[in-house]
């Protein structure tokens, strides 16, 4: 007897313990997509947006469901520059920038001067990054970005660049729908995030409105503004490719170490052309060899550090640069 009513006593403690404790894993459960979005509405209010936009916007923004994606990526380093870049920069993509160069040659000229970038780094990191705005993605940004918020693993930067959106459209009377983007949230031609839109969005045309969209002018020279703001020398270029020594001290290549072409020359380091460096001492330089002592060698200038200011990978900026050249070279008549 005694027994029975020290198991009864086990028993109901247990029990109790059950009920407490799914009563806890209750009260933690993750709020409904329609709860974080009433979080996210009264947060705005907080942050200043006003009413109408609010109540105008919010009843639009739908959970997203991230589907597998299809959409074209930029192709990944296979073993060498030698494979990735004609693949990077196929030779439709050489004939589109300069197509795209000589037709816009006046609005880029004049873009060129104003922010201080050469045009044809403009139309290459145009045709890099969103294949000539082919690539500009059409999902509901508000929508992409408070569902990448919800969804947790990168909450903080999608609720930033989910209230970046909002002011957006508060600053630049977007409508909802006309503010798109990808699954990444980038958007636009240019693939800014909402808050580089806030930075760097310029109207390029005068006709008071920012359409990284729709409209090219726009696009040069926002990118042209980005470039400016990431430190862009109007009068030098990115770099060369070099040639080194068989027995070169790999150690000398790296961003970090920067010396002088005369001293690069002592080290025997020479153009592609086996031919001497230029004889000027004013710039500081660094070597880079992505593909290590066997493959391709550059010594790189401060406009090539500022492409890496988009994306710290050396492919990307002798993606871009290697697209520049083919631009200039042979001169468009």
């Amino acid at each position: 007897m005694v027994w029975k009513k020290i198991g009864a006593a086990v028993f109901i403690t247990l029990f109790s313990g059950s009920v407490q404790l799914a009563s806890a894993q209750d009260s933690q459960k993750s709020p409904s997509f329609v709860e974080y979005l009433d979080a996210l509405k009264l947060e705005a209010k907080e942050q200043g947006i006003e009413n109408e936009i609010v109540a105008r916007v919010f009843p639009k923004i739908k959970p997203f469901k991230r589907a597998v994606f299809t959409g074209k990526t930029q192709a990944e380093p296979n073993t060498s520059l030698e494979t990735y870049l004609p693949t990077a920069v196929p030779e439709w993509k050489v004939e589109k920038a300069r197509s795209l160069f000589k037709t816009h040659s006046a609005e880029l000229e004049a873009i060129g001067t104003k922010y201080g970038v050469q045009p044809r780094f403009i139309v290459a990191l145009l045709g890099i990054i969103s294949d000539f705005g082919a690539d500009s993605g059409h999902l509901p940004l508000l929508s992409v970005l408070a569902s990448s918020a919800y969804e947790g693993s990168k909450e903080a930067f999608f609720r930033d660049e989910f209230f970046a959106a909002l002011n957006i459209i508060a600053q630049d009377n977007i409508e909802f729908d006309d503010l798109q983007g990808a699954w990444t949230g980038h958007m636009g031609q240019t693939h800014f995030t909402a808050s580089q839109y806030l930075l760097f969005a310029q109207d390029g045309d005068g006709d008071g409105k920012k359409d990284i969209w729709n409209n090219t002018q726009d696009t040069f020279a926002s990118l042209a503004y980005y470039l400016q703001q990431a430190g862009w020398k109007s009068d030098g270029t990115w770099g060369r490719q070099v040639l080194v020594p068989k027995e070169f001290d790999r150690s000398h290549s790296s961003l970090e170490i920067k010396k002088t072409f005369s001293q690069w020359s002592a080290l025997g380091v020479t153009r592609f052309d086996g031919s001497k460096l230029p004889s000027r001492d004013d710039m500081q330089i660094s070597l880079i060899m992505p593909d290590g002592i066997i493959g391709r060698k550059y010594l790189v200038y401060d406009n090539y550090r500022a492409l890496l200011k988009w994306n710290e990978s050396d492919y990307f900026a002798l993606s871009v640069t290697y697209l520049s050249e083919r631009i200039k070279y042979p001169a468009i008549k």
